[in-house]
């Protein structure tokens, strides 16, 4: 139960065009302060005006990358979350973007873990995706196939090599 308590009171945005993600995020996120939105225009309005620790952003239907942007100019630490844009280019664009996690959505369901280990790398000055790799690596072998990497080998060299 660590992360939970890592998380323990921690401003979230989350962000999603579907409102039963909303909700399983939010039941899975109790112990922190959570807002929600459900559209660019609301999300934008919510990171331009409050503070926040963490967002969580939907790529698809709510423009996640767009919002990345307003999260960085203000040192949110962003989590992109999706099903429809998944992919290792996706991947690869989040971190070039500056997001400190991809996560797809049939793994919310270790969405705590996640949040700790994006508050953990803060806490010790580690990069963001310093265990990503280590986590997701084999997700990535089943979903996209066992030569996922072959397309940017570099950038996934490096991103094993933080978590080593």
């Amino acid at each position: 139960m660590m992360g939970k308590n890592l998380l323990q009171g921690k401003r979230i945005l989350l962000v999603d065009d579907e409102s039963d993600v909303l909700d399983a995020l939010q039941e899975e996120l109790d112990m922190a302060h959570l807002s929600r939105a459900s559209t660019f225009e609301e999300a934008k309005l919510l990171l331009e005006n409050q503070d926040f620790d963490i967002a969580i952003l939907d790529i698809m239907g709510v423009n996640g990358y767009e919002l990345l942007k307003i999260a960085r100019k203000k040192n949110i630490i962003s989590l992109m979350l999706t099903a429809h844009a998944l992919s290792t280019d996706n991947i690869v664009k989040a971190r070039q973007e500056g997001a400190a996690s991809f996560l797809p959505k049939e793994e919310m369901k270790n969405i705590t873990e996640h949040l700790s280990d994006l508050l953990e790398a803060k806490e010790k000055g580690k990069d963001y995706w310093w265990c990503w790799y280590e986590k997701m690596s084999n997700f990535c072998g089943d979903k996209f196939g066992p030569n996922w990497q072959d397309k940017d080998r570099e950038f996934w060299e490096a991103l094993r090599k933080l978590s080593l």
